[in-house]
């Protein structure tokens, strides 16, 4: 009981060395949006994530700014993008979208940033307990946390993979349909006239006879 206790009380210091925020918006053509988040300490890394799940190319451009304004990342018509950068001054990281290539389209962004401290927590100790054993239950959490990151990180894969196949396909039904309705036009115009034609040459034969 009291090494399960021990274990809980280490992940949640683990989670508290992160501070993530994860959104999903939907950018609408020709607009520029900007998120934030704020660094207090020197050396954090900041990481960043995106995915265009919906809507044109399924691309779109970014650019973050230090707090000085300075490009720090930057990127024209892109898919997606996994960065991972070190944030050397203190204060307000801007994270912008922009979608003006686009002229009615609009897109719609999956997203996360994330601000992780590279120092890690203490475990709480108990009496009687030798260190070569709370380190290696030390590294066994670091290591099951590593693991969960990149499980996070496969799933929004997928996931991005999914809505890009499922708007393929709806646009690939939408052209089906839309062919489809044209080849039922053209069949029965020329049906039509087939039999305009027809009743013309025998109008035309009736009148030689007569």
């Amino acid at each position: 009981m009291r090494q399960l206790l021990l274990i809980c009380a280490t992940l949640l210091a683990l989670f508290n060395l992160v501070t993530a925020t994860a959104l999903t918006y939907k950018l609408s053509a020709n607009e520029k949006s900007c998120f934030y988040a704020q660094v207090d300490k020197k050396g954090l890394k900041v990481a960043f994530y995106f995915a265009v799940q919906s809507g044109g190319a399924f691309d779109i451009d970014y650019v973050v700014y230090g707090p000085n304004e300075k490009i720090i990342l930057d990127g024209t018509k892109e898919r997606q993008g996994d960065f991972v950068f070190t944030a050397n001054e203190i204060g307000e990281y801007r994270f912008c979208f922009s979608n003006d290539m686009s002229t009615f389209a609009e897109k719609l962004v999956d997203f996360e940033i994330a601000v992780e401290n590279e120092e890690r927590a203490e475990l709480p100790t108990k009496e009687g307990t030798p260190p070569e054993h709370m380190s290696g239950l030390e590294e066994s959490l670091f290591k099951i946390s590593g693991q969960l990151s990149t499980i996070s990180r496969t799933q929004k894969y997928f996931r991005t993979r999914e809505n890009r196949n499922f708007s393929t396909v709806r646009s690939t039904e939408a052209r089906i349909l839309k062919f489809s309705i044209m080849e039922v036009v053209i069949m029965v115009t020329m049906a039509c006239l087939q039999v305009f034609v027809v009743r013309f040459f025998f109008q035309g034969a009736r009148k030689g006879y007569v």
